[in-house]
């Protein structure tokens, strides 16, 4: 059985953990192996205690745990990040991540299920979120939870590598 509720702090150890366990394992061909070895829980829980800190009360932060209470996954969502303004009732799902041994089992969707619902009380009517272009699962699972690729690419430089980014977007 899972279940969703709001992150707290004490959660971000695990969350940092299945982060960077999920780039390794969906991105092992994708992202060079290089940046992959030098990604550390232990540094993206410090960079992610700061960032929780700025920016509570404007981005969401939920989890899956199971019936023992462990931290199966995490998805973050908040205002859309552009050069500009936010547009009103535009939101984005920043992150999403399930732990690897998980993934196929319902976490993901509980948690995607969960921030459409926190989408809808923030007022977004639309919701986007970026993928790697070649994350083909991470891809097939957007679009089954209701999200389409809109011909906006990007991107993005991982140790000298350009990998293309690509937006999906989901209207309410």
């Amino acid at each position: 059985m899972v279940s969703v509720r709001e992150m707290t702090e004490a959660d971000i150890p695990a969350v940092s953990a299945i982060r960077v366990a999920g780039w390794r394992c969906a991105y092992a061909d994708i992202v060079p192996r290089s940046y992959l070895d030098a990604m550390s829980a232990e540094r993206d829980a410090e960079q992610r205690r700061s960032w929780f800190a700025r920016t509570r009360g404007r981005v969401t932060d939920l989890v899956a745990v199971d019936d023992s209470a462990q931290v199966t996954g995490w998805v973050c969502l908040g205002p859309y990040r552009d050069d500009g303004p936010s547009p009103e009732g535009v939101g984005e799902v920043y992150a999403l991540y399930v732990r690897s041994d998980l993934i196929g089992t319902g976490v993901g969707r509980a948690l995607m299920y969960a921030a459409h619902l926190r989408a809808a009380e923030l007022g977004f009517d639309t919701t986007l979120l970026w993928v790697l272009k070649d994350n083909a699962r991470a891809r097939r699972f957007y679009e089954r939870a209701g999200y389409t690729a809109d011909g906006v690419v990007t991107g993005d430089d991982y140790d000298g590598t350009s990998l293309d980014e690509v937006r999906y977007v989901r209207h309410r």
